[in-house]
């Protein structure tokens, strides 16, 4: 399905009662800002398209493993809306990249039972592009193992605007908004929020990702390039997360001040 602003579709991601439980060392729901393409190939004397066909050749080996873990929901961010403003043979090559990629990834995937979600407005893409992700979601959609998010021409603001604008539109009781219903009006409608956010490529910021559902997300910033992104460097950010304590805004028993 997509979960894009003008579409009517009310499939969800997945219930999140399935996403496993608060305590669990496990996150449910990882969440990736896929980052360090470009550098990758800098550092490889490549040019930046090669970064990025590298970083694609990536997904189906950190999705597998995060499937192995036990992770039931997968986001990753592919591509922003801010990311047209890079030069035009970078997003010209990013596009062709998917185009030659999205079929053959999808055949693999769909093998391992993954389902494929898009988040993001399909509209500014080439129609024959449109048409490959509504194929690859359709493809997918029976499939009951681990759901794969695909952020692609996706912004958190855009997401935000949208969902309000769809609100107005239904002619929603002001008095009735809650967060709950909010939530509904998103892309990932469905979906748990993300309990784990990595980034990869040592930047420290959320870069306009997911910023309603990572509320109380825990972070995890590794300097490794997403192409060399690895098991051992995945199973370091899911131990660090597993060490935590999730609080949600609380304190627990033994960090409540006595004249609390």
């Amino acid at each position: 399905m997509s979960h894009q602003s003008n579409s009517s579709d009310t499939t969800r991601c997945l219930p999140a009662t399935d996403a496993g439980s608060e305590s669990d060392p496990i996150p449910g729901h990882v969440a990736i800002i896929m980052d360090g393409n470009g550098r990758w190939a800098e550092r490889q004397g490549l040019p930046r398209k090669a970064g990025h066909r590298r970083g694609v050749s990536n997904i189906r080996r950190i999705v597998e493993l995060l499937a192995k873990r036990g992770v039931k929901v997968v986001t990753l961010y592919a591509f922003s809306t801010e990311n047209w403003r890079r030069p035009t043979d970078e997003v010209d090559g990013l596009m062709e990249i998917l185009a030659e990629e999205i079929e053959p990834q999808t055949r693999e995937l769909h093998k391992a039972g993954v389902r494929l979600v898009h988040l993001g407005d399909t509209r500014p893409l080439d129609p024959a592009l449109q048409d490959a992700i509504r194929r690859a979601q359709a493809t997918t959609e029976q499939n009951v193992g681990i759901t794969v998010n695909v952020a692609f021409n996706y912004g958190g603001r855009y997401e935000i605007l949208q969902a309000v604008r769809r609100m107005l539109a239904d002619g929603v009781d002001p008095e009735s908004v809650n967060e709950s219903l909010f939530s509904r009006y998103l892309y990932t409608d469905g979906c748990p929020d993300p309990d784990l956010i990595i980034r990869t490529g040592g930047e420290q910021r959320l870069s306009n990702f997911l910023i309603w559902q990572a509320a109380y997300s825990e972070y995890y910033h590794t300097p490794v390039l997403w192409p060399d992104l690895d098991a051992g460097e995945l199973d370091r950010a899911l131990s660090a997360y597993g060490q935590r304590q999730r609080r949600y805004g609380s304190l627990d028993n033994q960090d409540i001040p006595s004249g609390a």
